[in-house]
């Protein structure tokens, strides 16, 4: 297993971003600006598109796996490896979600706490509403994880 970062031709993932990211022009809001990882384990499984927020945050914009490869362990092998490689640099890891049963869950498991919430983030910003578990997202839920 390696995890590389990805410094140029960062579209060429657009089918993985979407997967956690439905609309490519929120993608584009971020992913120039974003630092941007891949894991390879045979194959790409797994990416990661991050960004420095200000005031020691550092903020998880993108996080994907294949399908295929999900609940293998890739994901939060993923959030350790960039967790450990920016201790030290950032004081917070964050990441901003729906309020999806599928996801909080996740990253609470990965050692993240709720944060904070932004009302009406996926209506507001998305031209479609966005469904997870057979539940709409509404508001953006962000989870903290001290580095």
């Amino acid at each position: 297993m390696e995890i590389r970062q990805i410094t140029q031709n960062k579209k060429q993932f657009l089918p993985l971003l979407l997967a956690a990211d439905e609309q490519e022009d929120m993608i584009d809001r971020y992913l120039d600006k974003g630092t941007m990882f891949v894991l390879d384990d045979n194959g790409i499984r797994c990416e990661c598109v991050v960004t420095d927020e200000g005031g020691g945050i550092l903020e998880i914009k993108n996080l994907a796996t294949v399908p295929g490869f999900r609940r293998c362990g890739y994901a939060s092998a993923l959030i350790d490896w960039i967790a450990a490689s920016y201790r030290g640099q950032y004081a917070i890891l964050q990441v901003g979600t729906g309020d999806s049963p599928l996801t909080v869950p996740f990253y609470e498991k990965c050692g993240f706490v709720r944060s904070h919430c932004v009302k009406n983030f996926f209506t507001d910003n998305y031209d479609h509403p966005i469904w997870e578990c057979g539940r709409q997202l509404v508001d953006m839920v962000y989870l903290q994880k001290t580095l």
